[in-house]
């Protein structure tokens, strides 16, 4: 790991990438002999093609799926943020274990937005990071509290989407 300090990363937007955009920094951090925890706070037990890459990529990239996923924005579940909690909670504990060197909080942006965790708590605990730590948050609508907390913010925004033309999933690219 470089000696210079983590960077707060946040890849938000109504477009299609967002956790890929994390994804493809983390196989970049892996090539440069890094180690990679990625926490996804509301995907669940879905077989998404990412844990098998991850897997394949040995002890340096590890995710965990910690949701049950689909959650309803205008009325989560108390499961959904029970679960929250517990993937609030083993982000803590990342953190505090310093073991690796990016932290990926997959659609952590959601959880805030739908109110199954606070904004205020997020950005303390991440102001209270390891500093060579770098860690990424995914997810539409992004707080603004923790935009400026950022360092690096990238919108992204969907032009045009397969879905609004009636085609499904495609597995590898959606999943």
């Amino acid at each position: 790991m470089t000696d210079r300090r983590g960077l707060l990363i946040v890849f938000t937007g109504d477009g299609k990438g967002k956790t890929t955009a994390a994804l493809g920094t983390a196989l970049r951090a892996v090539g440069q002999g890094l180690k990679v925890l990625m926490i996804q706070f509301l995907k669940g037990s879905w077989q998404y093609g990412e844990l098998e890459g991850a897997r394949r990529l040995g002890e340096s990239f590890e995710i965990r799926p910690m949701g049950r996923g689909f959650v309803n924005p205008r009325e989560p579940q108390p499961e959904d943020v029970r679960l929250v909690e517990q993937a609030w909670e083993a982000a803590r504990q990342a953190l505090a274990a310093d073991r690796c060197d990016l932290l990926i909080l997959d659609e952590i942006n959601c959880a805030v937005h739908y109110g199954m965790i606070a904004v205020e708590r997020v950005v303390e605990d991440l102001a209270r990071r390891p500093e060579r730590l770098h860690v990424i948050c995914t997810g539409r609508q992004a707080h603004p509290q923790l935009v400026e907390a950022a360092d690096l913010v990238s919108e992204i925004n969907e032009v045009k989407h397969p879905f609004r033309q009636g085609l499904p999933a495609a597995r590898g690219i959606d999943y």
